[in-house]
């Protein structure tokens, strides 16, 4: 039960730091205006509405990067062949992700890849179940 909690944890973990690293790659390539803080809700909110559409597909590309990462590295952990694992850190991630949708202004298209690229934990899954 343990090890089952353990990849869980693990998974999102290792999400958030591919969240961070695609993020921070994109930064370093789109970055927000001079001074603004990441921090500042209402600064956020007006560089979302004028950001160029690559400093935004980021995020999506964070995304999808982390739902393969962690489907796959609490598939390995839990090393029992079931998807529920993946499963679940797709749903936390899918949450948060809404979560900060819904309190950002952002396009109807992030919205869709937004959702639609949780579901790459399955990718992470099958890859984990890969022995080759």
């Amino acid at each position: 039960m343990l090890r089952k909690i353990l990849a869980v944890i693990a998974g999102i973990i290792s999400g958030g730091i591919s969240v961070g690293i695609v993020q921070t790659i994109g930064h370093n390539l789109y970055p927000m205006p001079e001074g603004m803080k990441s921090d500042d809700m209402e600064a956020m909110k007006n560089y979302v509405e004028t950001a160029p559409f690559m400093a935004l597909f980021f995020v999506i590309i964070s995304y999808a990067v982390a739902a393969v990462v962690s489907g796959f590295v609490s598939t390995k952990i839990a090393d029992d062949g079931k998807k529920i694992y993946a499963l679940i850190c797709g749903v936390i991630f899918l949450i948060q992700s809404i979560y900060m949708m819904s309190v950002l202004p952002t396009p109807i298209w992030f919205w869709i890849l937004g959702i639609l690229s949780w579901t790459l934990v399955l990718v992470g899954y099958k890859l984990a179940l890969n022995k080759k």
